[in-house]
C-alpha cells in the first residue's frame, strides 16, 4: 500500500499470428492489461477489418437471435485470417438459416396465434361470467356485425349511438366487446384505428358461457405448445448439425477483437501485442502466458515517450471500495496522493458519527457482506455499519432505543453544543490531513520548500484562528502566520510585488477554509437529527402500548431510518470527502486504467 499511484508498466508480447486470438485471451482474463498500439513498429496491420462482415451478422442477429444457442466462445481458437475466411463463417451461418427457416417461419405462426388463445382466455377471465357469447357474436350477420377492440386503457374514443359497447379491464389494457349494425361498426373500426386500437379476431364455434369457452380455448393451446415443443427440439438439434454454437462463438470473439483491440501491427507470420499494465512487479503477466502453454516472447521496455502512460492505485482489497470516493473525482496524477487510505479512516467516521445506533449499524454491516460481490460500491456498508455500531455504543443507541444500554460517551441530545463542537473539531482535522497531503505532493515534485515558505503560513494561520476561542495569545499565531504567508509568497515569485496577489489569494483561501470548517457542523446536526427521529420513532411506538403493536411500529420506524435517512447520511458523506477534503490538494489529473475485457464477457451488437 502507498499513498502515491504509480503509472502502469509497458509490456510488448511477439506471438505468431496464429495463436494471437489465444494470446489477447489470455491477457484479458489477468484483468491486468490494457491494449494500446505502438505507432512505431512497421508492418500490416495484425487483424483484418471485420466490420462489414459484423454488420452483416447484426442484421441475421436481428432476425435469428431469438432461436440461437448460446455461443460457445474459445479465445484459443484462432480467428479468421483473412476478410474470405470471416465470410465463409457467414456463409455457414446463412446455410444454417435456409434450412431453419421453415421450422421458424412454421414456430411464429404457432406462438401467434397461441398468443391470441391466450390474450382471449385473459379478456374472458377479466369479463366475469355476464359476458356475452362470443361464439354466436363471432357468427352475427349479415346486418349485425360485432368486434373486440384492445386500447390503451387512458384512451377515449367516442363510437357510434347505435353500438353496444361492453367495456373488459385486464392488467395493463383496457378492451371494448361491441355490437352493432354493419355500417356503425364501419365506423367504429376507422374511429378506433385513428385512436391507435388494435382489433382482436372473436374465435369460431366457441361454447357458450365464461367457462366452457375457457376449457375449450385450453383445449385448443394444448396442441399447439406441444408443436412449439417439437419444433424447438428440431432447431437444437439443427444447431448441432451446423455447429451453430461454436458459429456464434467465432463471431462474438470477432466482435470483441473489433470493440476492444486497437490496431496491432504484424508481419507475414508474427503479430505485436503492445500496451500497459498493472503487474507492476512482472510476476503475473509471464505467469498467464506460460501457463497456457502459447508461444510468446514477452519482455517489458521503457513506454514510447509519445504515449501517456495510466495510473495505477496500489490499495490491498479492504480498501478498494473506497476508491470509489476517488473515482467520483477522477484518477490522481503522477505527482499526487491517492487519499484512498485517508479516505478508508475519515469516510466511515462521519457516516457512524451521523448514524450511530448498535442495531442499524449491524443491519448496514450485514448487508454490505452479502450485496458487495453483486454491488461492490454497496461494500462501503460494511465499514459504516462497523462504524455506526460503535458509535451506538458510545451513544447508548440500539434500534432507535436509548433505555437498554448505558451511553460509553454521550447521548447527542443532552448535550447538542458538544456534539456539534466535535464534529466541527473533527473536520479541523479532516481540512489539516488535506494540507499534510499537498505538501507531502509538493516534496515530491520537488517544490517543498516553496510549499513551505507560501502554504505552511496559512496553515499556522488557521490554527492560530481555530485556537483564538480558547486562548486569546493564538492571536499572535494568527498574525505570524499572515506575515509568513506574504513574505514567504515574495521569496517564491522573487518578487515584492508578489505580496499583493498573495494577500488576495489568502483572504481568499482563509474564507474558503473558514466555511469549510463550519460546514462539518452539519455532521453533528446529523448526529441530532438521527437521535431526535429516533426518539419520534419510539415515542410513536409507545402510544400503541407495549404489545405486538409497539414492536411493529418499531420495526417500521427503523425502517424507515434505514432507508431514508441512511441515504441522506451517505449522500453527506461523499460530499464532505469531496468538497471539503479533496478540494485542498487533489486535482485528478491522470488517465484512469481501462483493463481489456474478458471476451466471454463481450455482447452482440447490433447494426443499427
Amino acid at each position: 500500500m502507498t499513498l502515491r499511484p504509480r503509472e502502469a508498466r509497458w509490456f510488448e508480447v511477439l506471438t505468431d499470428r496464429e495463436h494471437l486470438g489465444a494470446v489477447l485471451g489470455c491477457l484479458a482474463a489477468t484483468r491486468a492489461v490494457e491494449l494500446e498500439a505502438k505507432s512505431a513498429v512497421a508492418g500490416v496491420a495484425a487483424l483484418p477489418d471485420y466490420r462489414l462482415v459484423l454488420g452483416e451478422f447484426g442484421e441475421l442477429t436481428r432476425r435469428y437471435a431469438p432461436f440461437w444457442p448460446t455461443p460457445a466462445v474459445d479465445p484459443a481458437a484462432p480467428p479468421p485470417e483473412s476478410l474470405a475466411g470471416a465470410r465463409d463463417a457467414l456463409g455457414a451461418l446463412r446455410r444454417w438459416a435456409a434450412d431453419a427457416d421453415p421450422l421458424i417461419a412454421r414456430h411464429e405462426a404457432v406462438a401467434r396465434e397461441d398468443a391470441a388463445l391466450a390474450e382471449l382466455a385473459a379478456v374472458l377471465s377479466a369479463a366475469g361470467p355476464e359476458l356475452a357469447d362470443l361464439g354466436a357474436l363471432s357468427a352475427a350477420g349479415p346486418a349485425l356485425a360485432a368486434r373486440l377492440y384492445a386500447l390503451d386503457p387512458k384512451t377515449l374514443v367516442e363510437l357510434p349511438a347505435a353500438v353496444l359497447a361492453q367495456p373488459i379491464d385486464t392488467v395493463g389494457a383496457r378492451y371494448l366487446l361491441c355490437l352493432g349494425g354493419l355500417e356503425d361498426i364501419r365506423e367504429s373500426d376507422r374511429l378506433m384505428a385513428a385512436a391507435q386500437a388494435r382489433t382482436v379476431t372473436l374465435p369460431e364455434r366457441l361454447p357458450a358461457g365464461r367457462d366452457a369457452a375457457l376449457a375449450e380455448i385450453a383445449e385448443r393451446r394444448a396442441p399447439r405448445a406441444a408443436e412449439r415443443t417439437r419444433i424447438e427440439a428440431d432447431l437444437r438439434a439443427l444447431a448441432t448439425r451446423h455447429r451453430l454454437a461454436g458459429l456464434l462463438g467465432s463471431f462474438r470473439f470477432l466482435e470483441w477483437l473489433v470493440s476492444h483491440v486497437p490496431q496491432l501491427p504484424a508481419t507475414e507470420h508474427f503479430a505485436y501485442v503492445t500496451g500497459w499494465t498493472r503487474d507492476l512487479d512482472g510476476t503475473r503477466l509471464p505467469a498467464a502466458l506460460d501457463a497456457s502453454g502459447l508461444p510468446h516472447l514477452l519482455h517489458f521496455p521503457e513506454p514510447p515517450r509519445a504515449l501517456l502512460a495510466p495510473m495505477v492505485l496500489s490499495n490491498p482489497g479492504f480498501l478498494r471500495p473506497f476508491e470509489f470516493f476517488v473515482g467520483l473525482l477522477g484518477t490522481p496524477g503522477a505527482g499526487e496522493a491517492d487519499p484512498t487510505p485517508v479516505v478508508a479512516l475519515i469516510a466511515p467516521l462521519l457516516f457512524g458519527y451521523m448514524f450511530g445506533d448498535v442495531g442499524q449499524g449491524l443491519v448496514l454491516f450485514v448487508a454490505g457482506l452479502a450485496l458487495r460481490r453483486r454491488w461492490p460500491a454497496l461494500g462501503l456498508l460494511v465499514s459504516g455499519g462497523a462504524a455506526a455500531t460503535v458509535f451506538g455504543f458510545l451513544f447508548g443507541c440500539v434500534f432507535a432505543r436509548e433505555d437498554l444500554l448505558p451511553a460509553l460517551w454521550r447521548r447527542p441530545l443532552e448535550m447538542p453544543l458538544e456534539t456539534l463542537a466535535t464534529s466541527v473539531g473533527f473536520g479541523v482535522a479532516v481540512l489539516l490531513g488535506g494540507f499534510a497531503l499537498d505538501a507531502l505532493q509538493s516534496a515530491w515534485v520537488g517544490r517543498g520548500r516553496d510549499w513551505w515558505l507560501s502554504r505552511g503560513g496559512l496553515v499556522a494561520l488557521y490554527l492560530g484562528l481555530v485556537a483564538t476561542p480558547f486562548a486569546a495569545s493564538a492571536l499572535a499565531v494568527v498574525l505570524a502566520g499572515v506575515v509568513w504567508t506574504l513574505v514567504g509568497s515574495a521569496i517564491v515569485a522573487r518578487s515584492v510585488a508578489a505580496v499583493g496577489r498573495a494577500a488576495g489569494e489568502l483572504l481568499e483561501t482563509l474564507l474558503q477554509l473558514l466555511v469549510n470548517t463550519i460546514s462539518f457542523a452539519r455532521v453533528g446536526a446529523f448526529a441530532l437529527a438521527h437521535a431526535g427521529l429516533s426518539s419520534a420513532v419510539v415515542g410513536i411506538a409507545a402510544t400503541t402500548g407495549h404489545g405486538v403493536g409497539f414492536y411493529a411500529a418499531l420495526a417500521l420506524g427503523n425502517l424507515l431510518i434505514l432507508a431514508l435517512e441512511g441515504l441522506v447520511v451517505g449522500i453527506q458523506t461523499a460530499r464532505l470527502v469531496l468538497f471539503e477534503f479533496f478540494i485542498r490538494f487533489l486535482k485528478a489529473e491522470g488517465r484512469p486504467f481501462r483493463p481489456l475485457p474478458e471476451p466471454t464477457q463481450a455482447t452482440f451488437k447490433e447494426s443499427p
